[in-house]
């Protein structure tokens, strides 16, 4: 019998199946809608779970974090908008593509499933003591490491620097997506021009760079590591953008080490930032990256009430 690491695997196919069946007995996967007290399956909870994450999703996207089959996806959607909980659009910026977001009444009914399911498990885990809730949580962390290790990789993508036309397409991009996913106005896509103008015009090579993210054979992402006007020894780190498509491959992370390590080669003391409170997933990656808040401050440049936030790295330590 083939054995790995001295576990057969078959032998840890069975336990995993056997694991499989008890866990989905036990939280009431196969009676979902009666153990809620909801009109929701549990595919059709999965989706609207998703869908509560952002404003709005492309639907290729949330095929891929679902792992659905595209045919149930869409069965699914049409259910879903029938019943006046989602509606669809074609992206304005690029029209190949469907856009799906949750209306308030799915909001609303997204709400409810948050608060009944985290109310089932709670169920659950009370009736643990406190030393077994550690034991349960480091057994589940345990379990998600080793499989996420297991799966296969995502898609490969490169990072490079614009290619003709590429700067334009950073621009109509912050321009289509941050009023499609956060309501901003014309005013940021302004903002974004003029800076990518300003870099077109008259960059040093040697002190200031672009990066596009490439995958597929299409651009998916963008930074720019630009000098601090009236701070020689201060770069800033500008327009980071992510296509919803290509959203938890490592781009993001990967563009924004890259900006990080080229100021750092090209001498810089410190780099600097200014994002804003809404952007919780840019925020998560700067502060890996070492980027620390130094201050924040209400505005409403872009057509509603923001925090906008100043955030600081040193280079020299």
């Amino acid at each position: 019998m083939n054995r790995t690491g001295g576990a057969a695997v078959g032998e840890t196919v069975a336990r995993v199946r056997e694991f499989n069946r008890d866990y989905t007995r036990l939280i009431g996967a196969l009676d979902y809608e009666h153990r809620l007290g909801t009109p929701h399956s549990l595919p059709e909870a999965r989706v609207l779970y998703e869908l509560a994450r952002g404003e709005s999703t492309p639907v290729g996207a949330l095929r891929r974090r679902l792992d659905m089959d595209p045919g149930q996806l869409s069965r699914l959607l049409a259910r879903a908008e029938s019943a006046g909980l989602v509606s669809r659009e074609r992206d304005p910026g690029d029209s190949r593509r469907q856009l799906v977001r949750l209306t308030g009444e799915g909001r609303s009914a997204a709400d409810l499933l948050e608060t009944r399911s985290a109310a089932a498990v709670g169920a659950l885990v009370e009736r643990l003591s406190p030393a077994e809730r550690a034991r349960l949580t480091s057994a589940l962390t345990t379990v998600e490491r080793l499989l996420d290790r297991a799966r296969p990789r995502p898609e490969a993508f490169t990072l490079r620097e614009p290619g003709p036309g590429e700067l334009g397409w950073v621009i109509q991009r912050h321009g289509v997506l941050y009023p499609a996913e956060y309501g901003w106005n014309g005013a940021f896509e302004a903002l974004v021009a003029e800076v990518v103008a300003r870099y077109a015009r008259a960059h040093d090579p040697a002190r200031e760079r672009a990066w596009i993210a490439e995958r597929d054979g299409e651009p998916v992402g963008s930074v720019f590591c630009v000098a601090e006007q009236n701070a020689p020894d201060t770069a800033r780190l500008r327009l980071l953008l992510v296509e919803p498509d290509a959203r938890g491959l490592g781009i993001g992370r990967a563009l924004v080490a890259a900006c990080v390590r080229f100021a750092r080669e090209a001498g810089y003391a410190r780099m600097a930032l200014w994002t804003n409170a809404t952007l919780t997933s840019a925020r998560r990656l700067y502060e890996a990256e070492g980027f620390a808040l130094a201050s924040s401050e209400r505005h409403r440049m872009f057509g509603r009430e923001e925090t906008g936030e100043e955030w600081t790295l040193s280079l020299t330590t």
